[in-house]
């Protein structure tokens, strides 16, 4: 991809920019994108889900800005659960530079930007940071890019840059921002925020042409939001300090929860960008969406004579304008109009289209029944590879287990059930007590309960298995990890 330095101005002449100008990428990853259950669920939410297109959302984020020589490495800030998640999907990406750092807990997007900005200061409390959700749908990306780099000059002469959507509806489910509309700049002025309007308000935006969508991206000098924070909320600033203070710290960082949970939760557009005087925004014309619902999804996406989205092993009669999906088994669907019907491994939805907003009630029910279904799919991830429960009963469980090559899961033990391994494909290297042993296709090793284990991958290929597993308690945590390669307890 060729430099952005030498881009023209669009809006008079422009001056181009030095070549050794970075901006830092910030990549935050904290959503749980609960309207899109049940494939987006807390411990893979919806960032991480290829939703359009093989890639995840997360990875089509990062690929907007990897190796373009206008970007340095980017900072990621995620939840702690999503560690070796997120560093596989930038090794599937091509990239391992970048820097990691992991929340504890939820506390909105001030602090995660006040975090990254801290990062990117340590080394140059100047640097520009371009901050992006990991779950927005963008689909001209060099569009998006000289669209940035409009906003590179009011960045670094210390203005807080919002970019806003040029908005091509009257859509409700939207923030807006109202701007001067000054046709000769780049740049406008921004009057004011305002949240999701009805229906005439919307109307009345789309009419005055002064109003675009608020697209939660933002591009900054790290010093003018540390600024602002400290201006505006002083406490948030105090206590991200304080994870900073070691000044030899190293990445991935995990925030101390004890040091994090005490931080006020405040999103950065009440907390921050409607309290400046010091906000740009910069219009962006392009289809983008957050693909905040199912209908949303169907909205972005291809369509047949029908008007339906179809995907995975799905088959219709007399059905239109409906998003129906399978992630396996055969899925029919008959005599509908305007439907979303999704199908996971473990849970089906079947939603009108028009109240896919209110999926989000049925997994706060879900949660308040403590159901497993919103937080984990029947197919878990862990940095090692993958397990799925293939089926379980009151004393047994069945697991179908990958393993990366080159990989090997942590030395353990369990004190309530035994485990038996039947190698699929691939070999199995296994530590079982004292001895380390090598299990071939089509052989199978027992593990007595209270045995201390380990299974490790050591060929180029993945190694996959089952495990039957039976015993008085099948918990995930009745593990006791003696060695561990990721740093798990």
């Amino acid at each position: 991809m060729p430099s952005l330095v030498n881009f023209p101005k669009t809006a008079g002449d422009r001056l181009p920019f030095s070549d050794d100008l970075k901006i830092t990428p910030v990549i935050l990853c904290g959503g749980s994108g609960t309207r899109l259950w049940p494939l987006s669920r807390s411990l893979h939410p919806k960032q991480f889900c290829s939703l359009v297109g093989k890639e995840s959302l997360f990875q089509q984020t990062v690929n907007r800005v990897l190796h373009n020589t206008l970007f340095a490495s980017s900072i990621i800030v995620a939840n702690h659960q999503h560690r070796f998640l997120i560093e596989q999907e930038m090794r599937e990406a091509g990239s391992t530079d970048h820097r990691l750092i992991l929340e504890p807990c939820s506390r909105n997007t001030t602090p995660a930007i006040a975090l990254a900005c801290l990062a990117a200061a340590q080394s140059d409390p100047e640097s520009i940071l371009l901050v992006m959700p990991s779950d927005h749908l963008i689909e001209d990306k060099q569009e998006f890019l000289k669209t940035v780099h409009d906003g590179l000059e009011d960045a670094e002469s210390g203005h807080l840059v919002t970019f806003g959507i040029t908005p091509t509806r009257p859509e409700t489910g939207y923030g807006y921002i109202h701007y001067e509309n000054d046709s000769n700049a780049l740049s406008q002025k921004v009057i004011r925020f305002v949240e999701k309007p009805d229906a005439a308000a919307a109307e009345s935006y789309i009419s005055s042409k002064q109003y675009l969508w608020n697209s939660g991206i933002f591009l900054f000098k790290a010093s003018s939001f540390l600024d602002a924070v400290a201006a505006f909320e002083p406490e948030i600033l105090g206590i991200c300090r304080r994870i900073f203070e070691n000044k030899n710290i190293g990445y991935p960082l995990s925030v101390t929860k004890e040091v994090f949970e005490k931080c006020p939760s405040v999103s950065v557009d009440y907390g921050i960008m409607e309290r400046s005087k010091s906000v740009k925004v910069v219009p962006l014309s392009t289809d983008w969406n957050d693909l905040g619902s199912w209908e949303a999804l169907w909205d972005t996406a291809s369509k047949d004579e029908s008007g339906n989205c179809l995907e995975g092993d799905v088959v219709t009669n007399n059905v239109k304008n409906s998003y129906i999906r399978s992630e396996g088994r055969l899925v029919t669907v008959v005599g509908l109009d305007d439907v979303i019907v999704v199908d996971s491994q473990d849970a089906v939805l079947v939603a009108a289209r028009s109240a896919s907003q209110d999926v989000k009630k049925i997994v706060e029910t879900l949660q308040s029944r403590d159901r497993p279904h919103t937080h984990s799919h029947p197919l878990t991830q862990r940095p090692w590879g993958t397990f799925q429960s293939v089926d379980k009963g009151e004393r047994f469980q069945v697991k179908r287990i990958t393993v990366n090559a080159g990989s090997k899961l942590s030395l353990q033990l369990h004190h309530h059930r035994a485990e038996h391994w039947i190698v699929v494909s691939g070999t199995a290297k296994v530590t079982k007590g004292e001895e380390e042993l090598f299990v071939f296709e089509n052989e199978s090793i027992y593990i007595p309960c209270g045995v201390q284990h380990r299974l490790e991958n050591p060929g180029k290929i993945p190694l996959e298995l089952i495990e039957v597993q039976s015993g008085s308690y099948l918990g995930e945590d009745d593990i006791v990890r003696l060695g561990d390669d990721y740093g798990r307890t």
